[in-house]
């Protein structure tokens, strides 16, 4: 049986799942997932979605307004197969992993069958138009109204950061798929909804290049043996070998044995 527990500053609430390192994740499934977003965008409503993965997790352990700005999320997922794990190893396990590589489709086919319009903000440059193309070509009815890649610092020039958020709001979309990374991503969406509350945003990282193609996904078996970083270093290893091998992993390390001695003590992890 899932409980709810108090959700952010919108008044919801949240499916309680498992608390690892102060981040409370959402105990819910893709297609739980799925039926909320489907639910409020009948009702008129949006909302917030974090795909909280080892990354996310790890920033957020070490800077409480990363933490903070979690919170404020409606649902928070575990995006990673060692998040699962370690919930596993806690007592409190989340159901699966719900990935925003996975969600950038599934979204996009709920927006086209609700016959909502789309908006894709970030990405590297092209990645958005051109996951817009791929998104609509797997389903002709959906309708993107607005794609944006913002250029690196954007978010140090106010003057691009309200031209950002009024193609946004203008566009008047109700599905808003933010591909910048934790935290920018996050940032960006607590600013969006402050200002147009009635869509959904979901912060996907870098699932736009996913979508193109520009970059690949590990296979099955990669993902559901924790290997999924491995794939994904050996495309990018310049940039993201440091951030995998000197940060996640042993952070990954401390996440599994902090989950581990909260399932000996008896109590989830804060």
């Amino acid at each position: 049986m899932t409980t709810q527990v108090d959700a952010s500053l919108n008044g919801g609430t949240r499916t309680a799942g498992a608390r690892l390192l102060g981040i409370q994740l959402d105990g819910l499934t893709n297609e739980q997932v799925l039926d909320r977003i489907r639910d409020g965008m009948r009702a008129g409503t949006g909302g917030w979605v974090v795909t909280a993965n080892l990354d996310i997790l790890r920033q957020a352990a070490g800077d409480r307004s990363a933490s903070e700005l979690i919170s404020e999320a409606d649902i928070v997922v575990a995006d990673g197969t060692p998040v699962v794990w370690a919930s596993k190893l806690q007592g409190t396990p989340v159901p699966e992993r719900v990935a925003g590589s996975d969600l950038t489709w599934t979204s996009s086919q709920v927006a086209a069958e609700e016959s909502v319009p789309v908006f894709l903000l970030g990405g590297n440059v092209g990645a958005a138009e051109g996951a817009a193309a791929q998104l609509v070509r797997q389903y002709p009815s959906l309708r993107v109204v607005g794609t944006a890649c913002p250029e690196h610092g954007f978010e140090q020039d106010p003057r691009r950061m309200k031209e950002l958020v009024d193609a946004v709001c203008d566009s008047d979309a109700r599905l808003v798929l933010v591909g910048l990374g934790f935290p920018k991503q996050e940032r960006m969406i607590r600013e969006l909804r402050r200002l147009h509350p009635a869509a959904w945003y979901v912060g996907v990282g870098i699932s736009f290049s996913f979508v193109t193609g520009e970059l690949r996904r590990a296979p099955r078996w990669m993902q559901r043996a924790g290997l999924e970083w491995v794939h994904r270093m050996v495309q990018e290893p310049r940039r993201l070998t440091h951030r995998y091998v000197w940060q996640d992993l042993p952070f990954a390390a401390r996440l599994l044995a902090v989950a581990l001695r909260c399932r000996v003590a008896g109590r989830r992890s804060s």
